[in-house]
């Protein structure tokens, strides 16, 4: 990955991380209840930006680009999809970045990074959410 690479992830990986959560708080309380067009809108503008950063391989599901909006998903049918392109996005970052620390006088200093084209960075990111070290 790049620097532009990765400033996109974040972007987009924040803003279904935000959109997720909100979306599953009406899933709880109404799962069948239609989404309504305008945010239909947004989130199928957050798929095609996820589709820039996630391959065909990486994408949880094969030949799903958007939802219809001539058939309105439900809270529960975007929920759903989130969670799978969650899932993909950390599996991504996962294999993009390294556990790292380093000695500073006499305390040691530990850190998750990214890697850039192969190689440590030094922009810090959070452990996987599923550490493998």
């Amino acid at each position: 990955m790049t620097n532009d690479d990765i400033e996109k992830f974040e972007k987009i990986y924040g803003q279904f991380e935000g959109l997720h959560k909100e979306i599953g708080i009406l899933s709880k309380k109404t799962p069948n209840d239609p989404i309504n067009k305008f945010k239909l809108s947004f989130i199928n503008k957050l798929l095609a930006e996820a589709h820039e950063v996630l391959d065909e391989k990486q994408r949880p599901f094969d030949g799903f680009n958007s939802f219809d909006e001539d058939e309105l998903p439900t809270n529960s049918d975007i929920t759903m999809i989130f969670e799978q392109y969650l899932y993909c996005f950390e599996k991504l970052r996962s294999d993009n970045i390294k556990y790292t620390w380093k000695y500073h006088g006499d305390k040691m200093v530990e850190k998750w990074i990214w890697l850039v084209d192969g190689e440590e960075s030094e922009i810090q990111t959070a452990p996987p959410k599923k550490i493998k070290r």
